[in-house]
């Protein structure tokens, strides 16, 4: 496939620098739409240098139609075409989680900007869109309480009623996603993201919490997100076209515990919770199985290769192992 125009929203952050850098590897051309200059907030990534950073407040719906008219980086002069919109667009932009700001604010900032940027994007002809939602919308991770998945594995059909203001903001855009695929004829693929790590975040305290102390980890599905690997199903998604509206499970393929078959795992601490159907070996609980199918997903990250055995507990300074 040749490399598409990409506008990316929310590239500063954590998540999107080393996605914007797999987007890069395969050869797609981005620019980010942030609040913070990607340059600057990515200075231990030099490949990410000459991506373009434009300013863009994604409430307000004049700046997001503005700044998806345009040049892919800065130019002098520019070349000769005028300013067109992207091939696609991939938003990740938001309030990553409760309690950064007050709930209405999360709300807020959430919905609007997703609406706006699916707006644009459809209004302006674009046919590719994907979203960042989040394995919260399943109700447990951020819920009151010691919630449970009400089966396993949990798949994107499972019924989603959560409690809290983010993970109901990315559920709603969800909606947004669904009702504008079927009002303008798009692709827009909505990813359910579980917790993301990057590449030396395997050793952090909470990878060694994930391992060794399974049970306390039951929010986030025993499941999770290789930084790389999210690239991945960004590039697949760019890929795999005319499949209209669409949810995927965006986490890898293996439970963040080795402890023995994933079945028995389940049965041994949560005995009461049903299975639909056998899972395989190291198979995670919150299933990926259809981002394989559709776009073609093979996972190139296991937490295996990188996680460090220790018998306790990490010492860990701002996220990083000491």
């Amino acid at each position: 496939m040749p490399g598409l125009r990409v506008a990316f929203t929310g590239g500063s952050g954590k998540v999107g620098r080393h996605v914007i850098k797999e987007l890069l590897h395969y050869g797609h051309q981005v620019i980010n739409l942030d609040l913070v200059d990607l340059a600057s907030s990515s200075t231990d990534m030099p490949e990410l240098k000459d991506v373009h950073t434009i300013k863009c407040d994604l409430t307000d719906s004049g700046q997001v139609f503005s700044s998806l008219n345009t040049h892919m980086k800065l130019g002098e002069p520019f070349s000769a075409e005028p300013p067109r919109p992207p091939d696609a667009v991939i938003h990740f932009a938001g309030i990553n989680k409760p309690m950064v700001v007050s709930d209405g604010e999360t709300f807020r900032i959430n919905v609007m900007g997703t609406h706006n940027v699916v707006e644009a994007a459809c209004k302006l002809g674009i046919k590719k869109i994907i979203i960042a939602s989040s394995i919260t919308v399943y109700g447990v991770a951020f819920g009151l309480g010691n919630l449970e998945y009400a089966s396993f594995p949990v798949t994107e059909e499972a019924d989603c009623n959560p409690t809290d203001p983010y993970a109901l903001s990315k559920l709603c855009g969800e909606r947004i996603a669904r009702s504008y695929a079927a009002k303008f004829g798009v692709d827009i693929y909505c990813l359910r993201i579980g917790r993301v790590f990057e590449p030396d975040e395997y050793n952090s305290d909470m990878f060694w919490g994930y391992v060794n102390e399974p049970e306390k980890w039951f929010q986030h599905g025993w499941s999770y997100a290789d930084a790389r690997d999210l690239g991945q199903m960004c590039h697949r998604g760019l890929a795999k076209s005319d499949l209209g509206f669409q949810i995927f499970n965006a986490v890898n393929d293996t439970r963040t515990n080795s402890e023995g078959d994933t079945n028995e795992f389940l049965r041994r601490l949560y005995p009461h919770i049903p299975h639909s159907r056998k899972m395989d070996e190291y198979e995670a609980p919150i299933s990926n199985s259809k981002i394989r199918l559709l776009l073609d997903f093979n996972e190139q990250h296991k937490w295996m290769a990188y996680y460090v055995a220790r018998l306790t507990r990490p010492s860990v300074s701002a996220g990083r192992v000491e």
